[in-house]
């Protein structure tokens, strides 16, 4: 039996509600992320990678099929794959691969029941040939009854019912705010379980065939509740301020769910989000070292995402559902064979793309009909070039974004534009006072948002 597949293998990493500036080879000298600045060193990063959708499961429907979300009327998290559309899951599948995923999918988020092993068989529709699809963070605390692999395995070491009251009273609190230490210990915290199951699929597949494994952590997403020997590492650490809330610049929408947070409160739950991202990066370097010691990491292509970002106090918001660049860009890393080195892209990338790169690295082609576009030249170092603009969506706002502008349509709601490289933390709406700037984002929002999709 071989130990090297003839195609390579392909490890895709996301996380969930990570935003762009929380790492250290991105310049975040408060969070400890060697394993991923590793991951870097030895590939390319990617600065200018926007979702999608900054909402869970529009973004990783969108990313599955590599569709813009509102061609598929994904545009909140009430929303479904829809059956009939073709994943890169399936894709990889049908040509020879093991599919694997390992952590939450999002893939039809109103049907809460993933199945006792994460195994439920809309898994296997979607392309996973080795399926557990684990519960989301409050999908998995939210229930008296567990909802899928993790709620079980927490419920056979009397562990569950400490934790589902432990999620009544964050959920109590407000979720976006609650920043205590988890009460599990540290091996029962759902990412290091994830991280731990992943691990084992790698050392278990056998090597006849090549394997795709998505791997999905449920952190740094909020309620902000890492394991307490993660959080003591962060009790006194130093955070960067939060951008200033200035209500009568945001939309009345946003301003409605926007209040003026304490500083102490702030400083909490960074600490906290801090100390959630160093657990996910001791779990990257468990799945890594599994690589290594089954002899892959030469044949295996490696990236790292996340689905949407995090505004953690910036601008009066928590979350995500809004425009703005903490919500917006998210990290995005790749290493493996034939790729340099030690890179820094700044092209504009969308979420979607991972879904041709995947299928490029394979060496198959990309799917008929989609919107994505490959990266796959830009890590093998043929170009420094990607796309010009970036394009998102949800149902309150349509925007587009270069490497300089964003152009906001907010739903009913007016324009705003912003220049980022005078105004990177999104200060000064201009789009009266740049009218023509303004026409010509408008126009460029328009023509990405009705792309080849009548002819489709």
């Amino acid at each position: 039996m071989p130990e090297t597949p003839s195609r390579p293998n392909i490890l895709v990493i996301l996380d969930d509600q990570h935003r762009f500036d929380y790492l250290g080879c991105a310049g975040a000298s408060w969070v400890r992320t060697p394993n991923l600045d590793s991951l870097a060193a030895r590939g390319v990063r990617f600065t200018n990678c926007c979702t999608n959708a900054p909402v869970c499961a529009p973004a990783r429907i969108a990313l599955s099929c590599g569709l813009q979300p509102h061609r598929l009327g994904a545009l909140a998290n009430d929303c479904f794959l829809p059956r009939a559309v073709p994943t890169y899951y399936q894709h990889l599948r049908d040509h020879g691969y093991y599919v694997g995923c390992v952590g939450k999918l999002d893939l039809a988020k109103p049907e809460s029941y993933n199945g006792r092993d994460g195994d439920r068989p809309a898994a296997f529709m979607w392309g996973f040939t080795h399926p557990v699809e684990c519960e989301g963070k409050m999908h998995a605390g939210q229930s008296p009854e567990p909802r899928g692999p993790y709620g079980h395995w927490l419920r056979e070491r009397g562990l569950y019912e400490a934790f589902q009251q432990d999620y009544r009273r964050r959920n109590e609190e407000g979720y976006h705010v609650s920043a205590h230490d988890s009460v599990l210990p540290t091996e029962a915290f759902e990412d290091c379980y994830i991280g731990r199951r992943s691990a084992e699929w790698i050392e278990r597949t056998p090597g006849d065939f090549p394997w795709h494994l998505f791997v999905s952590f449920v952190g740094p997403h909020d309620p902000y509740d890492p394991p307490a020997a993660y959080a003591e590492r962060y009790r006194r650490a130093e955070m960067p301020p939060a951008l200033p809330f200035v209500p009568e610049r945001l939309p009345a929408y946003v301003r409605g769910r926007a209040q003026a947070y304490a500083p102490e409160k702030i400083l909490e739950t960074r600490r906290q989000y801090c100390a959630a991202i160093e657990a996910i990066n001791d779990q990257v370097g468990l799945i890594l070292a599994a690589l290594e010691r089954r002899g892959w990491t030469e044949n295996t292509y490696v990236i790292f995402s996340s689905d949407h970002g995090e505004m953690l106090g910036d601008h009066g918001l928590y979350t995500k559902s809004v425009p703005y660049e903490a919500a917006l860009r998210v990290p995005l890393l790749a290493a493996g064979p034939g790729i340099a080195g030690g890179r820094v892209c700044h092209a504009p990338v969308e979420l979607i793309d991972l879904n041709p790169t995947v299928a490029d690295l394979a060496g198959l082609p990309a799917q008929p009909n989609l919107d994505a576009r490959s990266f796959a030249p830009v890590l093998r170092g043929a170009t420094h070039e990607h796309r010009g603009e970036c394009l998102s969506s949800l149902r309150s706002f349509n925007l587009v974004r270069t490497e300089r502008f964003k152009f906001i349509r907010h739903t009913n709601q007016g324009t705003e534009l912003f220049d980022l490289q005078e105004d990177p933390h999104e200060t000064r709406n201009l789009a009266k006072d740049d009218p023509k700037r303004a026409r010509e984002m408008a126009g460029l929002l328009s023509r990405r948002m009705l792309e080849g999709a009548w002819m489709r």
